[in-house]
């Protein structure tokens, strides 16, 4: 019998890549359901190459034009999440990825936890908010957690170790980060770079958001703080180094003098592949060990006057709250301007360090959420905050 799959976010970067993954699987798994926000076309195709039945659309406008575009298809059109709960049983889905970018892929998460039994997350947003709540969820539903983030994974994949206690025995995790299109950029010489050299990164190919995240750092930010609530580290005991060739991706040394070290291509395919390849054979192909990188490694610590955002680190306290969100939407509110082109990239960077080192946001830290509802209705809260705010 085929493995049951389902991908919510099927029409970005990492749902593109799993079902290219996917084509060459067909004899194996069976995909259940698709989602998208508004890429209509895009997953109407995929639905159809796929001879997938049912597919979530959670704009309600592109919805209802769906529902009139293509009445006539044998395909079921949603749009809700709830829905999810209903059309599948309890631990009926050998593995779901959750891939939807932002805040929005929390609530999802907690209806994929009931009906999985093996669940991928592409969302740092919503480990980084939530993770509290989703893993008294997955413990209570016996569900099986895999990150997909090349970083977490790599760790993850480092840690799983059957035969030794490697979990406890953790001195310092290692995340390296390319440096992106301005590793050899002062701070100063940001005011001069335009959106297109923003976009042009040296290593990955990955969605604008993400892509920007990455020049500025802010996205190895979220890193960390995904890596201290995904493997209960304390912040001292992560650091992160610039690597620009992007082929180491995790080291972790243990209290038992061992250090163990991951390495694969720059390529989002090969811990997508292998969060889904979970009990199967191996059979990915790849590119031979790079030995040129190998001798050449190249790391480094980070530059804080070239990169500030990375100071947002030590805003931070050991406890979860309401702080983390507030990271989450100020960076996500001020990067969608700057693509909007109502902002220059340096007023970005600047307009991102003072508001979250603003008393009004750092108080936050002081109180946690209790439900998942409590973190979208602050996330309203923020955004609505910062609208009202001037950008000059």
């Amino acid at each position: 019998m085929k493995k049951k799959i389902i991908i919510l976010g099927s029409t970005g970067s990492i749902g593109e890549q799993l079902l290219d993954i996917l084509k060459v699987k067909k004899n194996i798994f069976k995909i259940e359901l698709l989602s998208t926000n508004q890429n209509l076309d895009k997953i109407i195709l995929q639905a159809k190459t796929f001879n997938v039945k049912n597919i979530i659309i959670n704009n309600p406008l592109v919805y209802l034009e769906a529902k009139k575009k293509f009445k006539n298809l044998n395909i079921n059109i949603y749009n809700s999440f709830l829905i999810l709960n209903k059309l599948f049983k309890k631990n009926e889905l050998y593995y779901s990825m959750n891939s939807i970018v932002g805040i929005e892929g929390l609530s999802p998460i907690m209806n994929l936890i009931k009906i999985s039994k093996n669940l991928a997350i592409a969302n740092k947003e919503s480990i980084i908010c939530g993770w509290r709540l989703i893993k008294k969820e997955l413990i209570k539903h016996n569900t099986n957690f895999i990150p997909v983030d090349s970083e977490h994974f790599s760790i993850f994949s480092l840690l799983n170790d059957k035969n030794l206690n490697l979990k406890n025995n953790i001195r310092k995790v290692y995340i390296t980060a390319s440096g992106g299109p301005f590793l050899n950029y002062s701070f100063k010489s940001l005011k001069k770079v335009d959106k297109k050299k923003a976009l042009n990164h040296p290593t990955w190919k990955m969605g604008n958001k993400i892509t920007i995240d990455s020049s500025t750092m802010m996205n190895k930010v979220f890193e960390v703080i995904e890596a201290k609530k995904l493997f209960n580290l304390n912040y001292n005991q992560i650091k992160v180094l610039i690597h620009p060739k992007s082929y180491v991706h995790a080291i972790v040394k243990f209290k038992n003098a061992i250090t163990k070290i991951l390495i694969h291509e720059p390529d989002m395919k090969i811990p997508i592949y292998n969060s889904l390849s979970i009990d199967l054979s191996h059979d990915l192909p790849t590119k031979k060990l790079n030995i040129d990188i190998l001798n050449d490694l190249k790391l480094a610590n980070i530059n804080s006057k070239q990169f500030p955002l990375i100071n947002t680190l030590k805003n931070l306290r050991e406890n979860d709250s309401y702080y983390e969100t507030a990271l989450i939407v100020i960076n996500d509110f001020y990067v969608k301007k700057f693509l909007n082109n109502q902002i220059s990239y340096y007023k970005l960077i600047k307009l991102i360090i003072k508001h979250t080192n603003s008393s009004f946001f750092l108080k936050f830290r002081n109180k946690q959420p209790k439900k998942i509802n409590d973190i979208i209705k602050f996330k309203n809260f923020v955004s609505s905050k910062l609208s009202k705010l001037s950008i000059e």
